[in-house]
This record gives structure tokens, sequence and C-alpha cells, in this order.
């Protein structure tokens, strides 16, 4: 991590999750990738779906379209059979899309955004539930934004998907509750990714601005936090949104 020093690193927490299988959606870049690099170091079995991975000959990375039902089926059926289980969800693919007031906002993209954000989240989660609930144990984590939250001007579309996102988490983690699934979201400020580059450089540093820290957060400093949400060690929260704003959130 670029904003830690080497003595802060030796001193993250670290977590056993030895023979575990996860999922990761749009796991080959930015978050999706320090996430499951962090799962693969903890020691589970992680399987990267990827709309456009950049290997296609990697077994443990299949090209999936979470918009698209078949397509996710085929990735569970898939998943199950080179894993024999499945353990935990973390569904981090999304689309930012344009920057620009409501008045003007492409109606297409407004679909594609909530498509591939929200309704792409609800389609992997219920495809996969089944096969959690039959552990008896399992992990659901959303990768939603604080934007879901407050609400950003001119990114109406990604801020309601994202909002969508709080709420099924919400829902489904009480739908869940003594399943022995938890499922939980995290909602991040502005992250130093490739996804910064949809939003306009003036519309990034509003966002930094509004961190009392003054910087983007770090693409592995997510991946710590679902690191733990996917873990033992988290036990008694389930339908939880956790921020991860650089002190940026007040409530």
């Amino acid at each position: 991590m670029s904003t830690a020093s080497s003595a802060e690193a030796d001193r993250r927490a670290g977590y056993d999750l030895t023979g575990l299988a996860a999922v990761v959606t749009g796991g080959s870049r930015g978050i999706g990738q320090a996430i499951a690099f962090g799962l693969r170091a903890a020691g589970a079995r992680v399987l990267v779906w990827d709309r456009d991975p950049p290997d296609a000959a990697d077994p443990d990375t299949l090209a999936v379209d979470v918009t698209d039902p078949p397509s996710i089926e085929r990735a569970l059926a898939t998943t199950l059979e080179r894993c024999g289980r499945l353990d935990i969800l973390v569904n981090n693919a999304g689309y930012a899309g344009p920057t620009v007031p409501v008045e003007e906002y492409p109606q297409e993209a407004w679909r594609r955004i909530v498509d591939i954000n929200l309704t792409g989240t609800f389609l992997v989660c219920q495809a996969a539930v089944p096969a959690l609930r039959a552990n008896g144990w399992g992990r659901i984590v959303n990768i939603a934004s604080l934007a879901g939250k407050e609400g950003t001007p001119n990114a109406s579309a990604y801020s309601a998907a994202k909002a969508g996102v709080l709420a099924l988490t919400k829902s489904l983690g009480k739908e869940l509750a003594g399943s022995g699934v938890l499922v939980n979201a995290v909602a991040p400020a502005a992250v130093r990714t490739a996804i910064l580059e949809q939003m306009s450089p003036a519309h990034v540093q509003t966002m930094i601005d509004k961190s009392p820290l003054r910087r983007l957060g770090e693409p592995e400093e997510v991946a710590e936090l679902v690191l733990w949400l996917c873990s033992a060690s988290c036990s008694f929260n389930t339908g939880a949104v956790f921020d991860l704003s650089g002190g940026r959130a007040t409530y």
C-alpha cells in the first residue's frame, strides 16, 4: 500500500481462509484485484469472474457478464465443479459512467450503470445463495460506494445504483440471518483505480477535497476491510454497511 510504511504493513491483521472457495466479480483490476490477492494470500481458492479478463488462459479467471443470468449460471457451475463448494462471494463488478447533470444524463448510460452495479449484484447473489446456504456458513460482501449514502452531484445513476446495493445488502442480510451466511457491504469514498478515468478530473478532485485525510483511498485498504468481513472474526454483523471514507462520512 503506497500510504503505509513497511512497519505498518507488518502489523496488519492476518486471517486463515485455508480450504475456502471464493468468487470475486470484476476481480481482474483495481479493488477487485486487490481483494482477490488478499483472499489468496489468506489461503482461499479464488475464482475471478470478469467480463473482460486480461488473461483468458488463466484457469482461475472466468469470462462472466454479471448482467446475463446464463453467463452467471455457467460460471457458478464451473466454480462448483473446480472447487467443490462456494464459501465467499465478493460482488465488486462496477461501472461509474459519465458525470453530468440529470437533465443531460444519457438514458442508455443510466440503464447500463444500474444493470451492472445493482442488477448484476442481485443476479449473482440470487445464483450463489443456494450454494452458500448449503454449507451452513458463508460470506457475501457487496462493494458499494459512499455515493450511495450521500448522493453525488452529477453522478445520479451511480449514486442510485449503489444506494440500491446498500438496500439489497440489508434485505438479504435479514433473509439469511440464522443460516450461517453473513451479508455486508463496504462503502468506499474515491479509491485510486482506473474507474476514476471515467470521471472528470474536477469531479475526482471534489471527492478528494471532501476527505479530511485529503487523499484517495487505496485498493489494498478496501481489501483489508473485506478480508475481515470474509473471515470468522466477523461473526455478529450482517446487513451492515462499513464506510471507508478517510473521515468523510459523519453518519
